[in-house]
């Protein structure tokens, strides 16, 4: 049958309308799980879908207002403004068939981009139910979101697809796409196609329209393989995406420089990142993860830095921004490092998850009240300050783990200070 009119990209005509069509998730999704229980029961409340590209967070959110038959909006963070918002909202109160449980569903895509002004006008709408609002985002919630608007809502995450994922989407475009399937075409290597799209629906669906479109001026069967796939895409995979495989392997990059103290990779890999759209605070944000984490008490003052540059990022935006990032990555990149404060606290958190519920110590505990003073609480607690050197020697941990050490300073200028001071205090658990 031939097909008429210009017809839209392969990943909006394959995109799904029924639960029974929607791909990967199943942990969101499958049976007995929390989407899925919500759908069924028709109890929905206002929730965030945080992922990154091409997982189905819009296509998730259309199915479920089909499925509910609900009234659906939908809004673009990158165009929509206050008076969009009021709008909708509107409308949503004006409904004179308007009830509790029918409340229509307003969408809001890159919901990360709306200012707090923006996220302010949803806030009484989403309270009383006049809404059921369902934002969209790549970036993380607990630092894009207003904690108003967040508290409100619940936040699922999505996860990149799997390969499983991606192979069920590739042979239901085959058989059933309405171009596709008059063509005869063989899929001799999968890997490619795989590997290219990096857990992204849509960026495979693309991948493939182009591989078919250029193996269809050959003339004859269309054989898809791992040659062809890479040759159609070879310039794009030289380009930096900041939504693909690249962003995560520049990123891997940069930290990894500046890790390993080199501060001429590190700003090259910074370069590479804005040059190709990056979001500056991302950038920001890993710096001040890196201070923590690599440079930590060799050099407190990095994380001050990185701290003060995400701020001033936030506040002038690029092309700007790129100065103050350039000059926090050569101060890390140059600072001597440590991971001492990182390595403590992931050792103590495998102790609290081990042992979550060892007894405060009598002496530690605060005595507020007469029966609470009797049971001897707070007995024989050492105030420190009454002590010469400001320290008094009572053991602080838990019976069961007396002596344990989490913390063990690395050799720095600056922690070889700490360490004889740990070791003046506590010689019999800081040795020389």
């Amino acid at each position: 049958m031939a097909v008429t009119g210009v017809l839209p990209p392969l990943p909006e005509r394959m995109r799904p309308h029924t639960m029974e069509d929607y791909v990967g998730q199943r942990h969101l999704v499958g049976a007995g799980c929390i989407l899925r229980n919500m759908i069924e029961s028709g109890s929905l409340t206002s929730f965030i879908l945080w992922g990154p590209p091409g997982v189905g967070k819009t296509t998730l959110a259309g199915i479920i207002a089909e499925s509910l038959s609900r009234d659906f909006y939908t809004l673009s963070a990158v165009s929509a403004g206050v008076k969009d918002v009021k709008d909708i909202i509107a409308k949503a109160r004006g409904n004179s068939l308007f009830s509790q449980s029918a409340a229509p569903i307003l969408f809001i895509d890159e919901i990360h981009r709306f200012n707090k002004s923006q996220q302010d006008a949803l806030l009484g709408a989403v309270e009383n139910g006049t809404i059921v609002l369902i934002g969209a985002t790549t970036e993380n919630p607990s630092f894009e979101i207003n904690t108003p608007l967040l508290s409100r809502c619940q936040v699922f995450v999505l996860k990149s697809l799997e390969v499983a994922d991606l192979d069920a989407l590739l042979s239901r475009a085959l058989k059933e796409d309405v171009l596709l399937k008059e063509k005869n075409i063989e899929v001799a290597q999968k890997e490619a196609l795989f590997r290219y799209s990096g857990g992204d629906g849509r960026k495979l669906l693309n991948i493939l329209e182009i591989a078919v479109d250029a193996a269809s001026h050959q003339g004859g069967p269309i054989v898809i393989d791992n040659k062809l796939v890479t040759s159609c895409i070879q310039e794009n995979v030289a380009a930096y995406d900041k939504d693909g495989e690249m962003h995560y392997d520049v990123i891997s990059a940069f930290i990894k420089s500046i890790r390993g103290s080199d501060p001429n990779a590190a700003v090259y890999y910074l370069a590479r990142m804005l040059d190709g759209g990056e979001d500056p605070l991302f950038i920001a944000r890993r710096l001040c993860i890196s201070a923590a984490e690599d440079i930590g008490l060799a050099n407190p003052n990095a994380l001050l830095l990185a701290n003060s540059c995400f701020q001033i990022v936030h506040q002038i935006g690029m092309p700007e921004a790129r100065i103050p990032l350039s000059e926090v990555t050569v101060y890390l990149a140059s600072s001597p490092k440590s991971n001492s404060a990182y390595m403590a606290i992931n050792k103590a958190l495998e102790e609290a998850k081990t042992n979550p519920a060892r007894p405060v110590p009598l002496y530690l505990r605060n005595a507020p009240t007469k029966l609470m003073e009797d049971l001897g609480y707070s007995d024989g607690y050492k105030y420190a300050h009454d002590y010469p050197g400001h320290f008094a020697d009572l053991e602080f941990m838990p019976a069961g783990l007396e002596g344990t050490v989490f913390y063990d300073p690395c050799q720095n200028q600056h922690e070889d200070r700490l360490k004889a001071y740990l070791q003046a205090c506590w010689p019999k658990y800081y040795t020389e």
